[in-house]
């Protein structure tokens, strides 16, 4: 098996998710007397909410030349969000960085989608790098909620999604946004932040549901598996 780095702490709850698929994953494909060989490397959380992209950007590349030192041959951001970072890091470092949209894209061209929505916080929605690369990669067209919901979206995710809060109020607006995004087109509805499938069941709605935390796990576990 091939080792793998992770970069986590954003939120921890994701990690914890990231690392328990990993090694589930991995088990039934090559039984439970063996787990895959993983270095992780947690982050502070308040590195991504102070919102300074230069900072956050040195942070990823320095954490990821650690883990290109320490024996990884590939890493995994265990989040949506800080793939903001992947054009600034990705060419300075010689390992490969798991592209969460790339798992995504694949999965979507499987179940035909051309078209899907996307739910995360406000980062994830509007800086476009999960959209653009699923346009450039796959030809899938991505839209978002609109503008005066953004905002709520964000609030959801950051203070009580992120800090491991699940309320009925905030699966019920997520929900609607979903509907929503369904009568402007969307063909399935991509849960861009690894805390929302804790938050939607794929039996909560009637479109294909595109869980990024699951899809990229797989594709981790591809990868140590020598399977990609």
């Amino acid at each position: 098996m091939r080792t793998l780095g992770l970069i986590g702490g954003t939120s921890w709850h994701s990690t914890i998710v990231y690392y328990k698929l990993i090694n589930e994953v991995v088990g039934d494909k090559i039984g439970k007397q063996a787990n895959p060989p993983l270095i992780i490397y947690s982050l502070n959380i308040e590195l991504m909410r102070e919102q300074n992209v230069p900072k956050i950007n040195n942070t990823y590349l320095d954490v990821a030349t650690k883990l290109q030192q320490a024996g990884a041959e590939a890493i995994v951001i265990c989040a949506n969000t800080p793939h903001m970072i992947y054009d600034f890091v990705q060419p300075k470092i010689n390992i490969p960085i798991l592209h969460i949209a790339d798992a995504t894209g694949k999965e979507a061209l499987k179940k035909g989608l051309k078209k899907v929505g996307l739910l995360g916080n406000r980062p994830t929605m509007t800086k476009g790098f999960i959209q653009s690369r699923l346009k450039t990669r796959f030809g899938i067209e991505t839209i978002v909620p609109e503008n005066r919901y953004l905002d709520t979206c964000h609030h959801y995710i950051s203070n009580e999604l992120t800090q491991g809060t699940f309320t009925h109020e905030a699966k019920k607006f997520f929900l609607k946004q979903m509907h929503f995004l369904r009568d402007a087109g969307a063909e399935g509805i991509v849960l861009g932040c690894t805390e929302l499938p804790m938050l939607i069941d794929p039996n909560d709605f009637d479109l294909p549901l595109l869980a990024t935390t699951q899809l990229h796990a797989i594709m981790a576990v591809d990868f140590v598996l020598g399977e990609e």
